[in-house]
């Protein structure tokens, strides 16, 4: 079974600047929404942002303006730029794809910290 096989994540400190990726590990002929979602410490997880296959973009408020989600429809890929870091965007980055029928593809998660 395909999986999707996220990267880029790490320590950074407060103000500093991640970026993630996620490509999947075989071939997925439908991809349509592609998303980040994130689950910190005693917390749920929760969608931070998602990108459709025509590009229209949804963010959580928290991240508005300092995350910029984007994608490579031939790749397959989707990637999350994070800038002006804090710490409570300290969490497990999950990516996932539909892909229709089959439903939600997700990654097994990239640990992003943020230090103050």
């Amino acid at each position: 079974q395909v999986q999707l096989v996220e990267s880029g994540g790490g320590l950074v400190q407060a103000g500093g600047s991640l970026k993630l990726s996620c490509a999947p590990s075989g071939s997925i002929f439908t991809v349509n929404t592609m998303a980040w979602h994130r689950q910190a410490p005693g917390k749920q997880r929760e969608l931070v942002a998602d990108i459709s296959s025509s590009g229209s973009t949804i963010y959580v408020d928290s991240v508005k303006g300092r995350f910029t989600i984007s994608r490579d429809n031939v790749k397959n890929t989707v990637y999350l730029q994070m800038n002006s870091l804090k710490p409570e965007d300290t969490a497990v980055y999950y990516c996932a794809a539909n892909v229709g029928p089959l439903g939600w593809y997700w990654g097994q998660g990239t640990q992003v910290t943020v230090s103050s």
